[in-house]
């Protein structure tokens, strides 16, 4: 298994103290884990950037399955994060883990801004659906 993890900060937000970049793993797993722990008010454009990073590694790595823990508390409303990704990001966010072309599970995970949760996890499964249905994908 390998294990990708785009989040906040560990010294100053969720998951704290644990999910840092040096944090890659033990043993025979050790290669295994890769955090991108992301400044406050990343961006959209920021944070596509590393979501491509992540997964350019996911797609070397070769997985059969992807099961993605989605989170959109990294919306710029959100009460309780300090992202500040906007309602366009999510279809691009969806897009790019749908360019992986495995079979693929979302897990609700996150996401306290209620008025544009439902937008929010709709804008990523669009922009995964739209991108798997597109020649390209194939």
């Amino acid at each position: 298994m390998f294990y990708v993890s785009l989040h906040a900060d560990p010294n100053r937000h969720y998951p704290y103290f644990l999910g840092t970049s040096d944090e890659r793993g033990a043993g025979d797993g050790l290669g295994f884990n890769l955090n991108f722990p992301l400044a406050r008010g990343v961006t959209d454009d920021a944070y596509l950037e590393k979501l491509n990073e992540a997964c350019a590694r996911i797609k070397d790595y070769a997985p059969a399955w992807l099961v993605v823990s989605l989170g959109v508390d990294t919306f710029g409303g959100d009460p309780i994060a300090d992202f500040a990704l906007t309602g366009r990001a999510y279809p691009r966010i969806g897009a790019c883990i749908a360019q992986l072309n495995r079979p693929t599970v979302f897990i609700m995970e996150g996401g306290y801004a209620i008025d544009q949760l439902g937008d929010n996890v709709a804008g990523v499964l669009t922009g995964f659906l739209a991108a798997t249905e597109s020649p390209a994908s194939g």
